[in-house]
């Protein structure tokens, strides 16, 4: 099958109105497609399922599924055309709009860090939705834009006609079980990428950062052992920098995803810390509905090659290879939904008490045009 016809099936299933996700991992080739053969709406209730999820910011709310055995699973190794880069039929401009925006989300900084000064929280990730016009919505044509041009996000296209169509190319792991070992990244902190990763971190990136490892290794103690936390690095997605650490571990037999996942999500890094409070401030304050944007996306319970150690040192070992199920899930950042001529875009950042409105403002803008450069 090649790479032409693997995306005309695509957009078959797309004008048929029928499910469908096409998604890439991070640092991999292959293109992997769920295409569901019905237009029905599936949740995922106890994360027992096997599929595809997309979940929304509010907890609250359901887990939509794309059931793996309603649909086609198909996969192709694909290394994208560099040409296909170059964004074109974007209609940007500068009005009173965005005027109106940058002095909303400055209020609102001020407004957030006033309430971290009278200790009702110590953190909160606000953010904001910004319409861009695009003369050509092609949502296939974008997402071959997000492959050759994110290589190490995960990216994705995903459609359902009962909620909408969304992509995306997110740097950020939720969480990732095979088996029973688990890891799960905490990523935090943004700068611009100059040419090198030896830069300077301030305090403010520095505190972000910790938050989100304390709140993951305080949180997740119950359900598992033998932690292993990383050193902080800094790491590049698209032309943002970021301070990520890993957290692995291995679950305990008692321990299940849903529980794991309730404790997870949010994380910090997308809604702030203490978690309810963050999130009430979020959800009484932001202006509009989040929906996915922060939420999470990725594969459940799928079949996986997992091998042991000496397997990967002799070839001839290979036989001790085992299939296991295997979930990797991905917060839903660097993500747009297409409305017709429209693509709405979502960005945000961390505020805490160190957070310059200015500053957190430009953040916001440096984060929106890393997705623009696929329109």
């Amino acid at each position: 099958m090649t790479l032409d016809f693997f995306l005309e099936r695509i957009e078959t299933q797309y004008h048929s109105k029928l499910p469908f996700v096409v998604y890439r991992k991070p640092n991999e080739h292959k293109v992997n497609t769920l295409l569901q053969q019905t237009d029905a709406l599936c949740f995922a209730h106890n994360f027992s399922e096997k599929g595809f999820v997309f979940s929304p910011f509010d907890d609250i709310e359901k887990t939509v599924l794309i059931p793996l055995e309603q649909s086609e699973h198909l996969n192709i190794d694909a290394v994208i055309d560099e040409s296909l880069i170059g964004g074109k039929g974007v209609e940007d401009h500068h009005d009173i709009a965005d005027m109106n925006a940058r002095q909303s989300h400055i209020e609102l900084v001020k407004k957030c860090v006033e309430a971290i000064s009278k200790h009702r929280f110590k953190k909160v990730v606000l953010s904001r939705q910004e319409s861009v016009k695009v003369s050509e919505a092609n949502p296939i044509l974008i997402f071959k834009r997000l492959l050759s041009t994110y290589p190490s996000a995960f990216v994705y296209c995903w459609y359902h006609p009962k909620v909408g169509l969304w992509l995306g190319a997110t740097p950020e792991t939720l969480i990732k079980i095979q088996g029973n070992r688990f890891s799960i990244m905490a990523l935090a902190g943004t700068q611009d990428y100059k040419g090198t990763l030896d830069v300077e971190w301030q305090n403010k990136e520095k505190e972000e950062q910790q938050f989100v490892t304390d709140f993951i290794v305080e949180n997740l103690k119950p359900l598992v052992e033998r932690f292993k936390i990383s050193d902080v690095e800094t790491v590049k997605a698209g032309n943002l920098l970021h301070l990520k650490t890993m957290i692995s571990a291995q679950l305990k037999s008692e321990s299940n995803l849903k529980n794991i996942i309730s404790v997870l999500h949010p994380t910090p890094a997308v809604c702030g810390m203490p978690k309810l409070e963050a999130k009430t401030f979020i959800l009484e304050n932001e202006s509009y509905n989040r929906a996915f944007y922060t939420g999470f996306l990725g594969e459940l319970n799928l079949e996986s090659r997992l091998e042991s150690r000496s397997a990967k040192r002799n070839i001839e070992n290979r036989a001790y290879t085992m299939n296991r199920n295997a979930t990797r899930l991905y917060v839903n950042l660097r993500c747009m939904q297409l409305e017709q001529d429209a693509a709405i875009i979502y960005v945000g950042g961390g505020i805490t008490k160190y957070s310059n409105p200015e500053k957190e403002w430009l953040e916001t803008v440096s984060k929106s045009l890393v997705i623009k450069t696929v329109l």
